[in-house]
């Protein structure tokens, strides 16, 4: 695959990781979130896999996320890094808690898994 077929294959996961109905959906979760998954949010605080899964199992409904300037680097075979900019949007179409995003992804035998992601909150983008 090509860097401009893996851009827009890691892009369209990443997104799909943005929708509450894949976070709702725990097969589909446990298919894209690498068995060593972790996360550092926009808040600072570290995350297993264990607890992402759990959080979404409940059922959390996520404000729509709206995301632009993604950029790739392959870093050796196999392993990527995904980076863009993203922000919640409100009812009116109002862009909020903008967030500087990173996630380091896998090829496994299954396909590709996020390994990594990391959310520092940024100024306000257009």
């Amino acid at each position: 695959m090509d860097a401009n077929g893996l851009l827009e294959r890691l892009r369209d996961l990443e997104t799909e990781l943005h929708r509450s109905e894949t976070r709702q959906n725990s097969g589909r979760m446990d298919s894209l979130l690498h068995p060593d998954f972790v996360e550092v949010a926009r808040s600072g605080r570290r995350y297993s896999r264990s607890e992402v899964l759990a959080e979404f199992a409940g059922g959390q409904v996520l404000d729509p996320i709206h995301a632009q300037d993604f950029a790739l680097d392959e870093l050796a075979p196999g392993i990527a890094l995904l980076t863009y900019r993203s922000a919640h949007t409100g009812p009116a179409g109002d862009l909020f808690r903008h967030t500087l995003r990173s996630s380091l992804w896998m090829k496994t035998p299954s396909g590709w898994r996020i390994r990594f992601h990391q959310g520092t909150p940024t100024e306000t983008f257009r």
